[in-house]
C-alpha cells in the first residue's frame, strides 16, 4: 500500500505566522508538525509516500525529508497549485498510485492510534476512522446502525446523526481515482472527501473503525498548543537516532526520489 501525506493548503486559520511558511512545518514542540503524519505512515509500515505541498514553500520540504532515505523510505513529492477539496489529492496523485491501494493522512494531524493492523488487514473498498467530539456540527460525521455499519455521512451537518467525527486518515482501494473523477465540485467549489466517501457506501463498501488514543487537528492556534503539551507529556515524535530500530522488519526498499 503507498501512503499521501496532503499538506498544501494557505494555513488561514494561522495567519500571520503562516504567511511566511507552511503550517506543516511549524513546530510542534520540538519537532516540524509533518514528521507525526509522516511517523504515523511509517509505524503502519508505509514505505511509498508522496507528500503534496503548496507551491510556495515547496522547497522547504524537499530540504527538510529529502529523498526519504534517513526514513529508509521513499519520497515523491507533487505540488498542489490550488487547494480544491480533501478528494483532490487522489487526482493530483494519481499518477503515484497507480494501481494500489492507498493510504492518505492529513498534514496537520496528529494521532497517537496505531494503524498497522487495519493496513494489514484491509481488502478493498474503502475505510475512515473516527473520533466521538462534542461539536458534531464541525466535521464530516459517521452514521452507524446498531450492528456498527454505516448507514449515512454527511459533511457538517445542522442535525448531526452521531457524534462521531471523520478523522484524517482514510484507506482507498486501487479505484479510488476513478471514483473521484465522477465526483462534481460541491456548493464551496471543492471535490470533498465525504463525497467520495460516499460512492463506496453506495456500493456497502464503507468501512469505519473507532480511534484509541489522541486524535488532533492542529490547524488552529489553540490546537496547534494542545498539540505540543500532548507531544511534550508523553514524548511523541520521531526519533532519528534510534529510527533504524523501529524498523528491522523492512527490507529491499528503494530509495530514489522523483520531483
Amino acid at each position: 500500500m503507498k501512503g499521501i501525506i496532503l499538506a498544501g493548503g494557505e494555513g488561514t486559520r494561522l495567519h500571520p505566522i503562516t504567511k511566511v511558511t507552511s503550517k506543516q512545518l511549524l513546530p510542534v514542540y520540538n519537532q516540524p508538525m509533518i514528521y507525526f503524519p509522516l511517523q504515523t505512515l511509517l509505524k503502519a509500515g508505509i514505505r511509498d509516500i508522496l507528500i503534496i505541498v503548496a507551491p510556495n514553500h515547496s522547497g522547504d520540504f524537499v530540504n527538510l525529508l529529502g529523498s526519504g532515505k534517513q526514513f529508509d523510505a521513499r519520497f515523491s513529492y507533487e505540488v498542489q497549485d490550488k487547494p480544491e477539496g480533501l478528494a483532490q489529492a487522489f487526482l493530483i496523485g494519481s499518477d503515484f498510485i497507480g494501481k494500489d491501494d492507498v493510504a492518505m493522512i492529513l498534514g496537520d494531524n496528529i494521532f497517537t492510534h496505531d494503524f498497522a493492523p487495519a493496513i494489514k488487514t484491509f481488502k478493498g473498498g474503502a475505510k475512515v476512522f473516527v473520533k466521538e467530539v462534542h461539536d458534531p456540527h464541525r466535521f464530516g460525521i459517521v452514521e452507524f446502525d446498531a450492528m456498527g455499519n454505516v448507514v449515512s455521512i454527511e459533511e457538517k451537518p445542522d442535525n448531526p446523526k452521531s457524534n462521531f467525527a471523520q478523522t484524517g486518515f482514510y484507506i482507498f482501494d486501487k479505484h479510488v481515482v476513478e471514483n473521484v473523477k465522477s465526483l462534481k465540485p460541491s456548493s464551496r467549489g471543492e471535490l470533498e472527501i465525504v463525497d467520495l466517501a460516499k460512492i463506496y457506501l453506495e456500493k456497502k463498501q464503507l468501512q469505519a473503525e473507532a480511534l484509541q488514543g489522541e486524535w488532533i487537528d492542529a490547524g488552529t492556534f489553540e490546537s496547534l498548543y494542545k498539540a505540543s503539551t500532548i507531544v511534550r507529556e508523553n514524548d511523541l515524535g520521531i526519533d532519528l537516532n534510534n529510527f533504524p530500530k523501529l524498523q528491522v522488519q523492512i527490507k529491499d526498499v528503494k530509495k530514489k526520489m522523483f520531483l
